[in-house]
């Protein structure tokens, strides 16, 4: 490709105008969303169950489960998918608390749930554009099928919104800040992020396909999400060849029983289904 024509330091006089009104669309936007953040934190409390001071050590678990059985629970209560898939997170969360002894009464906690705004191929620049959902898990809740109904509602409304309000929605800063206010802003972010969510679950889009490495066909695939500093779990799930893949990432001294969530995340699905039969 040519290269491009060299740039002065000032721009193109006969271009003010539009780049004035496209400076302050962005800052306009950028207020908006956020104030957006500002008000999906400003009555939520961390939950102390799922805060660690970040050792640097990390375990990672990870478990398969049934997508028929899946879509069973799905067909038998209604929604979607990831709202199941979430409710299995909270469900799980519910078990090991009371297993380990601190509790599930009163547990609420925050999760982040990232979308992505996909861009069409058309669009400039080209693409994901990531914005996310703030839900409360219904941790607390005795009810199987009640905190799956909790995590439907909270997801339809959410969606309702749209992805440009919540939490969630700090990531669409990205595109409407300069690259000084990423210099200053990124790190106060990082560190911020457990006064936003205590808890990511996250989908991680497969192909179809079967994949392969080195000529041999790959079975499991476990998606692994970042632990954000200050938090001691994360949560990743996937959908491959018929079969749910949860990619657990945890901190390595807060969570020394990590296994034990991941048998509760097992276990849940069993929950899930006892309650759905007639």
């Amino acid at each position: 490709r040519p290269a491009p024509p060299p740039r002065g330091l000032l721009p193109d006089v006969r271009r003010l105008p539009g780049l004035v009104r496209g400076v302050l669309s962005d800052v306009g936007r950028a207020l908006d969303i956020g104030a957006s953040v500002a008000r999906s934190t400003l009555e939520v409390r961390p939950c102390p169950a799922l805060a660690s001071r970040s050792s640097g050590t990390r375990r990672t678990a990870g478990v398969v489960l049934d997508l028929d059985e899946v879509h069973t629970v799905r067909k038998a209560v209604g929604g979607t998918v990831n709202d199941v898939l979430i409710a299995i997170v909270a469900g799980a969360l519910r078990r090991w608390l009371d297993e380990r002894g601190d509790g599930s009464e009163g547990v609420a906690p925050r999760a982040l749930i990232p979308v992505s705004n996909r861009r069409p191929r058309t669009a400039h620049p080209q693409g994901n554009r990531l914005s996310g959902y703030l839900i409360r898990l219904p941790v607390d809740e005795p009810d199987p099928l009640g905190r799956l109904g909790t995590v439907r509602t909270a997801m339809d409304r959410n969606k309702d919104a749209g992805p440009n309000r919540g939490a969630g929605a700090v990531a669409l800063l990205a595109d409407h800040v300069p690259p000084l206010g990423h210099r200053l802003g990124g790190p106060l972010v990082s560190q911020a992020a457990r006064l936003w969510f205590d808890i990511l679950v996250t989908s991680v889009p497969l192909p179809s396909l079967g994949l392969r490495l080195g000529g041999h066909a790959l079975t499991e695939v476990y998606p692994f999400a970042p632990l954000a500093r200050g938090q001691s779990l994360a949560v990743a799930v996937s959908t491959y060849r018929g079969r749910v893949h949860y990619g657990l990432v945890a901190d390595g001294e807060a969570v020394p029983d990590l296994d034990r969530f991941a048998e509760a995340v097992s276990a849940e699905v069993e929950t899930l289904l006892d309650a759905c039969a007639p």
